[in-house]
């Protein structure tokens, strides 16, 4: 089915036909009652990609077959959000206006939030110069007339913004806003609304947890941020530069004072914490002086590495996001010999999709 052609009356039939698939992967488990979180039916998607089509005089957004890879015109996207349809209908007739903006433009990738902020990357198989910039600033005040909106350039090796390359996200907590500054072309949860329901859940079953809080994975601060009030401190890791300038400058956005963030890889905190390795970046932080009793982590598709794994089954209480139900029953058949799952949900980030959002809290055996 091609993501322009979704029936969103048959929705909850699809939700709970993979909440069912889920109850079976998982039977092997002692798993309490699936906790199901939905999504949106349509508008859910904050972030879209698009390939860019000239033709002729003409251009316009396409996507490619799923089944058959043959390219088909996008001109609406039911599963973006409303503010992403209505920029991909202003802006394209003003880039096929332009000579210079349209040149060589070949995909345009649109990041919005829910606070109403809206960043276009338009990325070209040319350089970009001063020429370039000239012509997409009459284009971006046009645009800036009816949204809070940002351009970027990208090229190879080349990066160029008129004004800022983020936006700021706005999520309302339990009645608390939160800021994240998300940086364009990095990583930043795709469906807004879920994402909320995964921080209030991570929130909530962690409300009676003691101690410190290690978080592995941080990225840009989305678990980090909300958590840090159910912890004294928060030992946060993560590899990306980029994210770990964005979660500081989120710490500091929201005045939150309590939380450590580490420019490492999971397995070299690892190395770090079992003092197999020294590393310069932890020169001015002290992580042996955390007493963390819950470990939260967030990792890519391909789960945890043997070591990491390890190293989370020594805390009392975890708390595991996970991509990939896959590598997630792989690392659980470790976990589960010495903790036991005490909540397990279904956040439904990939509406009409076979992708699967987990989260699994899992604590001690006595």
């Amino acid at each position: 089915m091609r993501p322009t052609e979704i029936d969103s009356s048959d929705y909850q039939n699809l939700l709970t036909e993979k909440a069912g698939q889920l109850k079976v992967r998982f039977s092997g488990f002692d798993c309490p009652e699936l906790e199901v979180f939905p999504s949106a039916p349509v508008n859910y998607r904050m972030r879209a990609e698009f390939r860019v089509w000239h033709q002729d005089d003409d251009l316009f957004h396409i996507m490619f077959d799923p089944n058959t890879k043959e390219k088909y015109r996008v001109d609406t996207f039911p599963p973006a959000s409303t503010l992403i349809n209505a920029v991909m209908q202003d802006l394209i007739p003003l880039l096929k206006s332009d000579d210079c903006a349209r040149r060589k433009l070949y995909q345009i990738d649109y990041l919005s939030t829910l606070s109403d902020q809206i960043l276009v990357s338009l990325i070209y198989h040319r350089p970009l110069d001063e020429q370039w910039q000239q012509s997409i600033a009459p284009i971006l005040a046009e645009l800036r007339k009816k949204y809070h909106i940002d351009i970027v350039g990208r090229a190879r090796k080349q990066q160029w913004h008129l004004d800022r390359n983020f936006v700021i996200e706005t999520l309302n907590i339990k009645g608390k806003e939160l800021h994240f500054k998300q940086i364009e072309n990095s990583f930043t949860q795709p469906n807004a609304d879920v994402n909320q329901k995964m921080i209030e859940w991570a929130l909530d079953v962690t409300k009676g947890c003691n101690g410190d809080l290690l978080e592995l994975y941080c990225g840009l601060g989305n678990f980090t941020l909300p958590l840090a009030q159910n912890f004294n401190r928060v030992l946060a890791t993560e590899i990306s530069k980029t994210s770990v300038t964005a979660a500081n400058d989120n710490l500091t956005l929201n005045q939150i004072d309590n939380v450590t963030v580490i420019r490492m890889s999971s397995e070299e905190f690892t190395q770090a914490l079992n003092g197999e390795r020294t590393f310069r970046r932890l020169q001015d932080v002290d992580i042996h002086s955390f007493n963390c009793t819950t470990v939260l982590v967030d990792p890519p598709r391909a789960g945890l590495d043997p070591d990491t794994c390890n190293l989370v089954s020594q805390y009392d209480n975890i708390v595991y996001i996970s991509c990939n139900p896959e590598t997630l029953i792989d690392n659980l058949q470790s976990l589960t010999q010495t903790h036991s799952i005490k909540r397990f949900a279904l956040f439904d980030q990939f509406p009409y999709t076979h992708h699967t959002e987990c989260g699994v809290f899992l604590q001690g055996k006595k």
